[in-house]
């Protein structure tokens, strides 16, 4: 009888760890944890993932993989993310261009606003306009009196159509009244060689690429886009200090989960990848390799911030008519 009642005894101990299992967050059953970057290894939000993958394991209790999940301007990864379980184990890790899917690509591939939940807005840096040093250039007036006595003959490059640089130029062109001509390419790395070799007069890119560059003296810097000026940049005005009133344009660095994704598990990880990216180590390797100004935001800032984004360049894309450049 001792033995029939142990063995129920045990039974319902079993059944009661199961139930107890069964309730807890997914996050905490999850033996591992996937951060998506939706672009090519070697990027800026590559270095980023594979810093939390190092700083934020022992605080999610879980073993993070990171994986590249490149094409469609950043939306493939994000579709992967949107339709992965939302129980706390992916993450997308992005990029500004993420603001730009919903009016960029016909038709959008998800609503980037629905289908995923902010988690934490990481940080931003400014987009800089530099010049070709044989231009005359050194200030943003300068080039605004250029284009209105030669309409349509200054240039500038960017990384590709739809990209923040690109739009920023639009945008400021459309306030300064004056016409510029856009010579788009496929990455930043050929938009600054030619502007280097002075087949295109300018070009508008994040600091972090072309810092490089500008200290190295192969290019001028007239003016950066931030709020307020980069530490790396004190003596260069920004857009606002240069007349534009409110015209901000800046580089940014988010993470999202799976719409759905349980509000405690949202709250662990946004705990442990700001725990992660606080430490002096990790910060000052962001601040260093990628000019990045941390916010470290939470979901509701974040998806504040998030909603502006998609407002202001989409309404400069739909208003300007600019198409997506092929991969």
């Amino acid at each position: 009888m001792e033995n029939i009642r142990s063995t129920a005894v045990s039974r319902r101990t079993a059944l009661a760890l199961l139930s107890s299992f069964a309730a807890m967050p997914a996050w905490a059953q999850s033996q591992s944890v996937t951060l998506v970057v939706p672009f090519p290894p070697g990027g800026s939000t590559d270095a980023l993932s594979r810093i939390l993958a190092i700083g934020a394991r022992d605080k999610l209790g879980a073993n993070i993989i990171v994986e590249n999940r490149a094409g469609g301007m950043g939306s493939i990864g994000a579709v992967q993310v949107a339709r992965a379980p939302a129980n706390g184990s992916t993450f997308l890790v992005t990029f500004d261009s993420h603001a730009t899917i919903p009016a960029l690509i016909e038709p959008p591939p998800l609503d980037v606003a629905k289908d995923m939940e902010p988690v934490l807005l990481v940080g931003t840096a400014p987009y800089v306009l530099a010049a070709n040093t044989a231009r005359p250039y050194t200030k943003f007036a300068d080039i605004v009196a250029a284009a209105k006595q030669k309409p349509g003959q200054v240039t500038y490059s960017s990384a590709g159509p739809g990209t923040i640089g690109h739009l920023a130029m639009v945008l400021l062109g459309k306030r300064s009244g004056i016409e510029l001509t856009h010579v788009p390419y496929k990455g930043a790395g050929p938009a600054i060689n030619d502007t280097v070799g002075g087949h295109v007069e300018m070009i508008c890119a994040s600091i972090a690429i072309l810092l490089p560059q500008i200290q190295a003296g192969k290019l001028k810097p007239i003016m950066q886009m931030g709020r307020t000026r980069a530490a790396a940049l004190k003596d260069v005005p920004t857009a606002i200090e240069s007349g534009f009133t409110d015209f901000e344009a800046s580089a940014w660095w988010g993470i999202f989960a799976p719409k759905g994704t349980p509000a405690d598990a949202i709250a662990k990880a946004n705990t442990a990848f700001k725990d992660a990216l606080s430490t002096e180590a990790m910060s000052r390797q962001l601040r260093e390799t990628q000019q990045i100004d941390l916010t470290l935001q939470g979901p509701k800032e974040f998806a504040v911030f998030f909603t502006k984004q998609i407002e202001v360049w989409g309404s400069v894309i739909r208003e300007n008519n600019i198409k997506a450049q092929a991969n």
